[in-house]
This record gives C-alpha cells, structure tokens and sequence, in this order.
C-alpha cells in the first residue's frame, strides 16, 4: 500500500498538527507503510513557502525533504497521467461537477498508480469514481 500526501495534508506536518504527525508516525514509520508525494502537490507546497518565507516552515520542510528523499522517485507524471486527467475532467464537466487542475491532476496521479490520496479535501476528491481517499485529519 502507498500512500499519495496531498499538499494540505503536508502542511499539516510541516504546522506540527498533532492528529496528523500521530498518523503518518503510525502508518508510515511504525506500520512501514510506503509515501509519494504528487508532482502537483509539491508544487502546491514549494508555492507556499516561498509565498511566506517562514523560516520554521522552510526549515521543517528541508528536514522532511532530507529524511524522505527517496519519495522523489515516484514524483513523476507519467503520459497515462495526463490521459486519465483529461478522461477526468471531461467527465466531471459533463457531470457539473468540476474541481481545480491541480486537484484532477492529483487525483489521475493516484489513479494510474494505485495510490491511496491522503487527503482533508475529501469534499472535491470524492467527486471522482475509484479514487480511494482517506483524511488523516479526521
């Protein structure tokens, strides 16, 4: 089982969030469990701080970069990827239902690999069919 960390769910870690550090702690250091981070998420993420050149957070951030670097492996948007994101949009569209870029890139880069999406956006994600999704935050 891996685990796709959605952007929010990494600010959480990097803002200390009890709840959240609690779960990744269990799931992925005790259970063993593997992590990636989406490319759109580390995008996301890498936008924030920049924006608001926390020292705090740039340094949280650097530490978890330098403790997890191997994830970056699996930060690739693959050309069945950007299929699927477009089949997803599409879909949505014609359903009403669309949500934001980043997020339907997300959501086709858990798709096309069997990611889990770790996620507080449960409300968008849910929105597209077989994406399995779980909120650490709950």
């Amino acid at each position: 089982m891996i685990y796709a960390l959605d952007s929010n769910i990494i600010s959480y870690i990097l803002k200390e969030d009890e709840r959240v550090i609690k779960r990744f702690e269990k799931e992925i250091i005790h259970d063993g469990y593997l992590y990636v981070i989406p490319p759109v998420a580390v995008y996301e993420l890498k936008r924030w701080l920049m924006e608001y050149k926390s020292r705090t957070y740039l340094a949280v951030a650097q530490s978890f970069d330098i403790l997890y670097q191997s994830v970056r492996d699996y930060a690739i948007m693959s050309a069945p990827a950007w299929e699927k994101a477009a089949e997803i949009y599409l879909l949505l569209k014609q359903k009403g239902e669309l949500i934001g870029d980043a997020d339907i890139l997300i959501a086709a880069y858990c798709l096309v690999n069997d990611y889990i999406l770790v996620t507080e956006n449960i409300k968008h994600f849910k929105r597209v069919e077989g994406l399995n999704l779980i909120n650490w935050k709950e």
